[in-house]
């Protein structure tokens, strides 16, 4: 609150993040919605960062590029390499990857994974997208507003353990579903073409310079 009443200006990524952050404060707080604006974030060299990446021959791995925390929900990750033994389920974290390695490890990628359970804005998924690595999300979060109907799958299946085992083969299904479009090159641009404002700072370099 002490911030918020500081600054002029306060900036957010997503409808989500401003909803979560509004949620969090007391109910009698009184908010200047004037001070609050949806942005984006300054982040518009990754395209150019990672794309050269792309372009490499895909191996069948699906990756789970997050920290490893219990939002994170790694548990879930872990448990379906067990039930889908014909892929490779990486853990981004447990290797000492660089960040070239971390890229390439991303553009040999066939999915990028997500079972999330806090998530404001989300960068993997779109770096996952820059060298077609089809994004899989839950249905919740910022990824409500922010990814494409072909990568989404209903939250209610990740949404903790119990949830998860009650819908675990459905969960498989739609994640077969989506490894197998014949086009993931297409839907990882579409991907892209969605996230791409949500990657940018000129909202934010042009609120800062007052146009």
């Amino acid at each position: 609150m002490s911030m918020y009443e500081c600054y002029d200006h306060n900036f957010f990524a997503t409808h989500f993040h401003v909803e979560l952050f509004t949620e969090t404060l007391s109910k009698d707080y009184h908010i200047d919605w004037d001070k609050i604006q949806i942005v984006g974030w300054p982040m518009e060299y990754l395209k150019d960062e990672i794309t050269p990446f792309g372009g490499k021959d895909k191996f069948d791995i699906i990756l789970f590029p997050h920290r490893v925390a219990p939002e994170k929900q790694v548990d879930i990750f872990k448990d379906l390499a067990l039930h889908m033994p014909e892929y490779r389920f990486v853990v981004a974290q447990e290797f000492p990857l660089n960040k070239d390695e971390y890229h390439n490890l991303l553009a040999t990628s066939r999915m990028v994974f997500s079972a999330n359970l806090q998530e404001t804005l989300g960068i993997s998924w779109y770096e996952g997208a820059l060298v077609d690595a089809v994004p899989f999300v839950p249905d919740r979060l910022s990824y409500r507003e922010m990814a494409t109907p072909e990568v989404l799958y209903p939250s209610e299946w990740t949404q903790d353990w119990d949830s998860y085992i009650a819908n675990r083969d459905k969960l498989i299904e739609r994640m077969r579903e989506v490894l197998d479009y014949p086009n993931p090159q297409e839907v990882c641009n579409n991907v892209v073409t969605k996230l791409q404002d949500f990657f940018s700072g000129k909202q934010l370099y042009d609120t800062i310079k007052g146009t």
